[in-house]
């Protein structure tokens, strides 16, 4: 839970960056494309065979469309907090009959009744919500006895570059605050989610600049939405000071964006079944699930 006001984030400033970003984000999620495939690509070794899946955050619907095709009998609830990201979802959907649904909402205040879903998928959105315990208990609480929970996230070291090249600066928050992948581990066991996996997987992006880096992160909609930031724009001479600061990572004539990717999955138990500890959170690095497939 980000208890901070000044690092929480304003989820008002959040959705219109989202919207103003449908045209353009598809052009620029290449990172979040390489998630959503590494999540599907695990369901070989996480067996499920779901009747309705809800995708958290499910953007312009790539996600939706790769679990359509593993699942194509399983109605997909389509759920963001940007209408314009379902509209341009569902403008690509032109079937007649359609098994997708649409819905905007919170995923800290899902509409869904208790008990109705078989498999919660969410790529790559969980870090943009304030409180991990009431989040995981909305997906607890939506979930099937036995029902499965797949999500990404993204962990402390993300943009560890730009957010140093800022610290320099401005102390003006100027990237979000990712929450580490043990308090992630806790705050399932809290919410009362049975097994609970947690990978880690240090992913690099290289760039010519960090112009770069600024424009992919615009592209797709992230940009400061943290309720300290500061109002306005950065003057000139403030950008050029922190690009001096970021080309002290150049490394071969490239200039690297670090992202911890937080891949996690947990069941919701039979009713009655034993409470977990802290204890049984598995964590290991991402690489070591390929190397059991």
């Amino acid at each position: 839970m980000l208890e901070d006001t000044e690092i929480s984030i304003d989820k008002k400033r959040a959705r219109e960056s989202f919207d103003r970003a449908v045209e353009t984000y598809d052009a620029h999620a290449a990172l979040q494309r390489m998630v959503v495939d590494n999540m599907i690509d695990s369901l070989d070794i996480i067996r499920v065979a779901p009747k309705t899946i809800l995708d958290i955050g499910a953007g312009t619907g790539y996600c939706a469309r790769s679990l359509e095709r593993l699942f194509p009998r399983a109605q997909t609830i389509l759920l963001d907090l940007s209408p314009s990201m379902l509209a341009y979802a569902s403008s690509k959907d032109n079937r007649w009959r359609k098994r997708q649904r649409y819905l905007c909402a919170d995923a800290e205040s899902l509409p869904i009744a208790d008990g109705t879903i078989d498999f919660v998928f969410s790529s790559l959105t969980f870090q943009w919500c304030n409180d991990l315990d009431k989040l995981f208990a909305e997906c607890r609480r939506i979930l099937k006895p036995e029902g499965l929970l797949l999500f990404s996230s993204l962990g402390p070291d993300t943009l560890r570059e730009l957010r140093g090249a800022w610290a320099a600066v401005d102390q003006s928050p100027h990237i979000n605050q990712f929450i580490d992948m043990h308090d992630v581990g806790d705050a399932m066991i809290r919410a009362g989610f049975a097994s609970p996996v947690l990978e880690c997987d240090m992913t690099t992006v290289n760039y010519d600049d960090v112009f770069g880096v600024m424009r992919d992160l615009r592209g797709i909609g992230a940009v400061n939405a943290l309720s300290g930031r500061r109002r306005g724009l950065s003057t000139p001479r403030t950008i050029k000071r922190m690009s001096a600061h970021y080309e002290a990572h150049r490394r071969d004539g490239k200039l690297p964006a670090t992202y911890e990717i937080v891949y996690g999955h947990a069941w919701c138990p039979d009713p009655g079944s034993r409470a977990q500890d802290g204890s049984t959170v598995a964590t290991f690095p991402f690489a070591d699930i390929r190397k059991r497939k």
